[in-house]
């Protein structure tokens, strides 16, 4: 943490030693990646978590002593942990405000127990303790700290006596500042400079296109300084030193008007105009914007509309000014701040099209360098790119035409966005490139691949096809190898080489890219080159083995996102499912000496690398759609049916991830491909079952496909697979797939029968969070059965379920909170639950701010409040718990209001409960949600306002806030269980006689007539109920009419 604290991180004015760090997006995701790591820390690292500080980390905090839960002697003023050390003092302290940590496990439970202010607590933490390391480990480790080694600190404490968690520790730390180097680099590398001519020629162009009428973008646009600075600026000298350029008073058609900041780093809104003076507020409120257009798109929805609608016209306004706003400006001032970011956009934007699209000499190493000189690197990036355009006019006639235009099309569609699905994010991220000091030492192999990579470059024929196979003898797996062929221009004259004429030299380079292009740099330098559009011509050719070559390439490169869209824009896609037609009678073969042949022909062999491409392309949905298209599902089941692992594991791979689209899981079902899923779990080969368990976990969405599983026998496999734990992807894998087949109750049955549920409560500790979300989402869907509620208690399932309240993954949390709602509604079960303060931690998931954990949450507590034994002082003990509930109510989500108002339902049961929710202003509230058309809203509103009425005027006060037409209309649902709640609410309402009117206004007789005659007993016994306490008013009215 300390490189990347000290030369990074963004300080004040007075710097690291006595500033504060400033609100900056970098500051802020440096924060959050040391959120990230201290979170996760104590699941992670649990034996380290409970290692002692040799000082403690001091800071004022904002926590109150009633956010801290179990395992704290809590006070008013006061906070001490329960956990101490060997003199018997806390190891947390809380004085307010003052606090003092001295362990990991303390610092990640801190964070998980401050939910909305964890990044100031953060940023109060490390300005308060400069040098974090020293205070956790000790000062012995100071003095070693600004060594790069790692070996360094191992020697240093191996001589200590608490040598392994010590030594585990600072490991950790060295590469927690690695990663926020990492971190830091790439966000500088990303950041926007924009210029005052920039925000000048949007705003006018904005301005031509406001004014009053529906067309218009906007209704005014205005400076809120019509004084111009020399250099283009209209904010004061003393905000300029900020990046800041100018500020706009934004008045859209939909929305209130915008006070907007644009500076160097993007445009935000800021505080506003303030009562005094008029000055504005500078003050950063929300996100920060690429620039003026995203910001109001994002904030009106009809200037979003109508752009879209004058995008056109837009265009034409944009490349007539063109002309006036690209001029070059060498003598333009820069602002006051820092003159290394006055390079205009379009100069930056040259020199990144040089770093993706040229090659450029690098020291190959795996080593990283710790620091950075900014000036000096970004004087040696100019350098290096003038020598790269002036190397690139010297080699022009190396380079195919046919490249060359490739190459400005790929710089022209460098910025096309396109669908991508989320599977994408693991590879999407560009890789941050390794370096080595000048005077390392290189293998000779280095200087020997070099040698070679000319003679490629001047050999003729014959001395090209040997160097390739002299190359190709070299370990070409090893880093050093692969950078060596990059460095010295070695990947351009291999591309080239592929748009020969000769066979030989076509096969020797794809062979060498093959090997290399396992190397996430040297994938991207492929595409930079232009090389995926010759590979997927190759796969035109006739010769089979070049066809396998391409194809294989084309699988290793396209691992990220720009690979991948570049493969489907060169028609590469309908290229590789044309591949997968090996013929007919290769999957079907009569003896297995048959089988061997045919699978040692080239066609078979094309067919697997075709498949092993498509896996790679189809981790993007435009891909997906487009191998649907191309008629790629009924040939990968047909490949399905063969029996070599090798053909298999690509063809499952590639439906494992197209399964996640609707379209596909309708067409695996109709080629009857689940059939050789379950047979294929049978397999001994680990890879193939993990693939053929998660395709089964995609598509077992669909409760058709469940019960196919059943019919093959796939769940007796699915089952036996969970025994074997060492290979944790897939176990995860297999405990997804029975998760949903669990959804169909058969299939529960079947996984009672053959012992699985005693095997997923073992699974319950010591598993990834990835294992456990899926087994946790099994768990929950068994115990909805009284069964297999005894069969997980009896097991010691419960205590281990409420042990993972206290996660943070939002996934675990969903389902984990399933699964103990779902086992509260056995009594003995909810005792246990009680006794472990689970209902106390869910109680406290309903803060969480992920919506699926609130309902999920609220959901879990109905059972728990209908099963506890003293159920109203329970409820009543947790401090402002019932006003955290009605407060709910007031939340957007549908899942989230209908999973508290049956949460509220239970709570009502008890009248001094009511009689506090009644004070929170529950009554408004639900009046407030009536005017729905979700019926499981409806029913759960419904049972809350009936439960309601029980307590003083609720009844009248319904009637008061308009609540009772609304659920007269309920009435006309098509759901049973909405006509029983709505009924039994109405009845209670009728207790009023100005509800019996609007009932009456409304209809509701007619309705509640027909209900009557319901074999369900409940309602019939509630309309009656209400129709004649109707009838009764109306008798009265009559009788006081006549008398």
């Amino acid at each position: 943490m300390g490189v990347a604290l000290t030369r990074l991180a963004q300080w004040s004015a007075t710097g690291y030693v006595n500033g504060n760090l400033e609100l900056t997006p970098l500051n802020e995701s440096l924060l959050n990646e040391i959120i990230t790591f201290v979170e996760s820390f104590r699941y992670n690292y649990p034996q380290e978590a409970n290692f002692v500080f040799e000082e403690p980390l001091e800071w004022e905090s904002s926590l109150e002593p009633s956010a801290f839960e179990s395992g704290y002697i809590v006070s008013e003023a006061e906070v001490r942990s329960e956990e101490v050390d060997q003199d018997g003092q806390p190891l947390l302290l809380l004085c307010m405000p003052h606090i003092k940590v001295r362990s990991f496990g303390l610092l990640s439970q801190l964070l998980s127990f401050d939910k909305i202010n964890k990044l100031q607590e953060t940023q109060a933490c490390i300005e308060a303790n400069r040098d974090p390391i020293v205070k956790i480990l000790g000062s012995d480790y100071g003095e070693i700290k600004e060594e790069s080694s790692t070996i360094n600190i191992i020697d240093m404490f191996t001589k200590d006596s608490k040598s392994y968690i010590k030594r585990k520790i600072a490991i950790l730390l060295k590469q927690l500042d690695l990663n926020l180097l990492n971190h830091s680099l790439k966000h500088i590398s990303l950041e926007i400079c924009l210029n005052p001519a920039t925000f000048k020629k949007d705003v006018e162009l904005l301005q031509r296109f406001s004014g009053k009428g529906e067309h218009t973008v906007l209704e005014s646009i205005e400076y809120t300084s019509d004084y111009e600075f020399s250099n283009g600026c209209r904010a004061p000298p003393w905000r300029q030193i900020h990046g800041e350029i100018c500020y706009l008073m934004v008045k859209p058609h939909d929305v209130e008007t915008l006070c907007i900041t644009c500076c160097v780093e993007g445009v935000f809104l800021n505080g506003g105009k303030t009562d005094h003076e008029g000055e504005i507020n500078y003050e950063r409120q929300g996100e920060v914007y690429k620039d003026l257009f995203s910001c109001l798109k994002d904030k009106s929805r009809m200037f979003s509309e109508n752009m879209s609608k004058q995008e056109l016209r837009f265009a034409e306004e944009q490349q007539k000014d063109k002309q006036v706003f690209e001029k070059p400006k060498e003598n333009t001032p820069s602002l006051v701040t820092v003159s290394e970011k006055s390079k205009t956009v379009s100069e930056r934007s040259q020199i990144s099209f040089g770093k993706s699209h040229m090659t450029k000499r690098l020291e190959p190493s795996l080593n990283w360098r710790a620091t950075v000189d900014y000036k000096d690197h970004k004087s040696s990036t100019k350098d290096s790119h003038e020598e790269k355009q002036g190397k690139q006019e010297r080699s022009s006639t190396s380079v195919s035409s046919s490249r060359a235009q490739t190459l400005r099309k790929g710089g022209e569609k460098i910025e096309e966005t396109a669908s991508e699905s989320s599977s994408e994010s693991e590879e999407d991220e560009e890789p941050t490139e390794h370096r080595q000091e000048a005077n390392a030492d290189l293998p000779s192999e280095y200087w020997q691949i070099q040698k070679l990579v000319k003679y490629l470059k001047g050999g003729n024929q014959t001395a090209t096809v040997i160097a390739l196979c002299s190359m190709k003898d070299f370990n070409l797996a090893q880093e050093t190898c692969q950078l060596a062929i990059r460095d010295v221009g070695g990947l351009e004259v291999l591309i080239n080489l592929l748009d020969t004429d000769e066979v030989k030299c076509k096969i020797g380079s794809l062979k060498i890219l093959k090997e290399i292009s396992h190397n996430p740099q040297i994938r991207r330098n492929i595409v930079d080159l232009g090389g995926l559009p010759i590979m997927v011509n190759i796969l035109d050719s006739p010769h089979k083995s070049l066809k396998c070559l391409a194809a294989e390439t084309i699988a290793n490169v396209a691992k990220f996102k720009r690979a991948r869209r570049a493969v489907r824009q060169h028609g590469g896609i309908t290229k590789l499912v044309a591949l997968l037609d090996c013929g007919q009678n290769s999957t079907e073969p009569t003896t297995q000496q048959q089988q061997q042949s045919l699978y040692e022909t080239r066609d078979v062999e094309v067919a697997r690398c075709g498949a092993l491409a498509l896996w790679s392309c189809s981790k993007s949905h435009s891909n997906k759609e487009a191998i649907r298209k191309a008629g790629g599902i009924p040939l990968l089941a047909r490949l399905l049916k063969t029996s070599h692992e090798d053909m298999l594991i690509p063809v499952v791979g590639t439906l494992q991830e197209c399964a996640s689209e609707e379209n596909y899981r309708a067409a695996i079902k109709a080629e009857r491909i689940i059939e050789n899923l379950v047979k294929n779990l049978n397999s001994d080969n680990e890879q193939l079952q993990q693939h053929c368990a998660m395709a089964i976990y995609q598509c077992a969405e669909d409760e058709e496909t469940r019960d196919l599983v059943r019919l093959h026998g796939g769940l007796k496999p699915l089952a036996s697979l969970l025994n074997n734990t060492d290979n944790k992807e897939r176990l995860a894998a297999v405990t997804g797939a029975i998760w949903k087949c669990s959804i169909s109750k058969e299939n529960v049955v079947k996984f009672r029968e053959y012992k699985a549920i005693e095997t997923l409560v073992g699974l319950l500790t010591d598993q990834p969070e990835e294992v456990l979300v899926n087994v946790v989402g099994a768990l929950g869907e068994c115990c909805q059965e009284y069964e297999n509620r005894v069969i997980v208690r009896r097991c010691g399932g419960i205590q281990p379920l409420v042990n993972l309240l206290v996660g943070i993954n939002q996934a675990l949390l969903v389902n984990v909170t399933k699964a103990v709602g779902a086992c509260a509604a056995e009594p003995e079960s909810m005792a246990i639950i009680d006794r472990l303060d689970g209902v106390r931690l869910l109680w406290s998931l309903l803060k969480n701010p992920h919506p699926d954990v609130k309902a999920s949450a609220a959901w879990a507590l109905c059972p728990c409040i209908e099963n506890a034994k003293d159920a109203g002082e329970m409820v009543r003990s947790f401090v402002g718990g019932l006003e955290l509930v009605v407060n709910l109510l007031k939340s957007d989500n549908k899942e989230v209001l209908a999973s508290v108002c049956a949460a509220i339902t239970n709570i009502a049961k008890d009248q001094e409960n009511l009689a506090v929710i009644t004070d929170h202003g529950v009554v408004p509230l639900l009046s407030k949600l009536a005017n729905t058309n979700n019926d499981k809203l409806r029913r759960h509103l419904a049972e809350a306002i009936s439960r309601c009425c029980m307590w003083g005027r609720n009844r009248v006060a319904f009637g008061e806030h308009k609540a009772v037409a609304p659920l007269v209309r309920y009435l006309k649902s098509t759901d049973t269980n909405v006509h029983r709640a709505t009924a039994q609410a109405l009845y209670q309402l009728s207790e009023d006689a100005d509800n019996c009117i609007t009932m009456h206004e409304n209809g509701a007789v007619k309705l509640l007539l027909d209900m009557v005659g319901s074999p369900d007993q409940d309602l019939q016994e509630a309309a009656a109920g209400c129709i004649s306490n109707i009838r009764r008013l109306a008798l009265a009215t009559e009788k006081a009419r006549y008398t």
